[in-house]
């Protein structure tokens, strides 16, 4: 008896030994909705709305992709992304560490050289005059918004996935490498970024653009010019000046896709 008691007490304290040492789990992260948003099926604002969460409703936050969006599970299990702003939630926990579906090249990345740069632009080239759309299909290439321009152009050339979004690209681009707030710095295959459309005068855009929402992207050819998309009137897919027009004075930075 004497032994089988002594054995009820090791196999008690082995197990309270063996609880005491499992960690705790941080405090899942969830954000209460202080103003309706739009539950989005990709980050970015192109992307298709799967309708708005209701102010007051809870939702899971599964990870923040980027400064701008949370990946987030609804109370019904909707999966989807709205955004980080303070205006429309209240988050509490600890907020999963950024993911990089949509701050990485989701098939790897190519490195910088002149061969690299000549197919990226000729597979631009190639969709010259194709029709603008905005919030245009991933999945096509009948027509482009900005964004999806860009990204086609590095998938046909190098295989290369960029983010989804002009921000994300962004984002991607501030990420791996160095980049200028002077278009003049930019070498031929770079990516350059936008503000939104104020006027054709300098004097309707501030002159320190930090801080400044990215609305559009086109690819630098070099010499002052720029591939991009961003308008049905305009003709879709085409090739600008910068210097002297609205594009000058709403450019915020350029950089490498490639590292």
């Amino acid at each position: 008896m004497k032994k089988q008691w002594t054995m009820m007490l090791l196999a008690t304290t082995i197990t309270f030994g063996s609880t005491t040492f499992i960690p705790e789990e941080a405090q899942a992260a969830s954000a209460v909705i202080v103003s309706s948003v739009n539950l989005r099926s990709a980050p970015n604002t192109s992307a298709a709305s799967y309708g708005y969460v209701s102010t007051g409703e809870t939702v899971e936050i599964l990870s923040k992709v980027n400064s701008y969006w949370y990946q987030v599970r609804t109370s019904s299990g909707k999966v989807g992304y709205i955004s980080t702003s303070s205006r429309y939630v209240s988050t509490t926990g600890t907020v999963p560490a950024s993911t990089s579906t949509s701050t990485t090249a989701s098939s790897g990345s190519v490195t910088y050289s002149s061969t690299a740069v000549s197919k990226v632009i000729a597979a631009g080239k190639a969709y010259l005059g194709t029709p603008y759309e905005y919030g245009s299909d991933r999945s096509t290439t009948y027509t482009f918004d900005c964004s999806d321009f860009v990204r086609q152009a590095f998938k046909d050339a190098l295989g290369v996935t960029l983010p989804s979004s002009s921000r994300t690209q962004g984002d991607y681009v501030k990420s791996i490498g160095k980049t200028s707030t002077n278009w003049h710095d930019l070498k031929p295959g770079d990516l350059m970024f936008f503000m939104s459309y104020k006027g054709g005068s300098a004097a309707n855009y501030p002159s320190n653009k930090a801080g400044q929402t990215i609305t559009h992207v086109g690819i630098y050819l070099g010499d002052g010019k720029i591939l991009h998309t961003y308008s049905k009137d305009s003709g879709g897919v085409r090739i600008d000046s910068i210097a002297g027009r609205h594009w000058e004075h709403r450019f915020i930075f350029g950089g490498s896709a490639l590292r």
